[in-house]
């Protein structure tokens, strides 16, 4: 009797091709690729495994044999909806967006202390600014969420200079890091920040995170960086924390709500940086090895790497 193959969706909004011509042909293996809601749930009852990003959840209701999603993207909040079969295991994609992040921020740090803003105003009115820089080196970094994306980032944060000061779920040393923080000490480890880094996964818990008191024990000179979800921040208390120059400023790559709508006030913010969500892009080439290889062990029926605990959620 010839084995059944097994079905996989390879999911995305916008293009999913990318990612399927890297998915090395497997026997055993059938490949569904598509961008339309429409013909993913007329294979949805015969899937096995969904490779995917922005899935519409309405497609697990016609899933009877599901059993594996490897979420393309760096957060798994959007998929761990109540609509996803308790069966169905959920993997993540480690190692891949920590350099990119580290990158970011330490970037947008620079961006503020060598006053790039500054300069280049100067610059287009052709005047000589005699105003000097900053540095890095000496500041305080305090990273909200010490996964492997916040691990990444106090290395480079390190190798700049920087006193790295971290909170995690259990206060639990990590090598490199100066000091760490239970998640209850939260507001002591903001205290003494100069740049604040979130980069906590969406969950129940840090939902609101960083609200009105949280954002009250920051220096007035210190900067929120927000590379993880837009609901970990209480918007309207940080643009009034930003409205009354009582922070230095923010960078911010999500949002509560995305596309930021054209008249949310963060675009016309002086002390406010926006970028599109692409601190931590997901770039084919990267992610696909991580598919493959779990797809490998599915097949053999080995167990899969990089599970996410669902009870946590992340």
């Amino acid at each position: 009797m010839t084995p059944r193959q097994v079905q996989v969706l390879v999911y995305r909004p916008d293009d999913p091709r990318p990612f399927a011509e890297l998915i090395r042909a497997r026997p055993g293996v059938t490949l569904h690729v598509t961008s339309s809601p429409d013909e993913a749930a007329r294979v949805a009852p015969d899937l096995d495994v969904i490779f995917g990003w922005k899935v519409p959840p309405a497609l697990y209701e016609k899933t009877t044999k599901l059993a594996w999603f490897q979420v393309m993207g760096a957060g798994v909040d959007w998929v761990l909806v109540p609509a996803l079969p308790r069966r169905v295991v959920v993997t993540r994609v480690p190692g891949v967006f920590g350099p990119w992040m580290a990158e970011y921020v330490l970037t947008w740090c620079g961006y503020v202390v060598q006053r790039i803003d500054a300069y280049r105003a100067a610059q287009r009115e052709r005047r000589w600014l005699e105003t000097l820089p900053a540095r890095l080196g000496g500041t305080t970094l305090t990273i909200v969420g010490l996964g492997d994306i916040g691990r990444t980032i106090a290395r480079a944060a390190r190798a700049a200079g920087m006193r790295v000061v971290g909170v995690s779920r259990t206060g639990a040393a990590v090598a490199g890091i100066d000091r760490i923080y239970r998640a209850r000490d939260l507001r002591h480890a903001i205290a003494v920040a100069d740049w604040l880094v979130l980069t906590v996964p969406l969950t129940p818990a840090t939902r609101g995170l960083i609200g009105r008191e949280e954002l009250a024990v920051m220096k007035a000179s210190a900067w929120l960086i927000n590379i993880a979800r837009g609901a970990v921040v209480d918007e309207a208390a940080l643009l009034d924390a930003l409205g009354r120059r009582a922070i230095g400023g923010a960078v911010l790559d999500v949002f509560a709500t995305e596309p930021l709508p054209p008249d949310h006030p963060f675009w016309t913010l002086d002390n406010v940086v926006v970028t599109p969500h692409i601190a931590g892009p997901d770039v084919a080439e990267e992610i696909v090895p991580v598919f493959r290889d779990n797809l490998a062990r599915f097949v053999a029926g080995r167990p899969l790497r990089h599970v996410v605990d669902r009870r946590r959620g992340y």
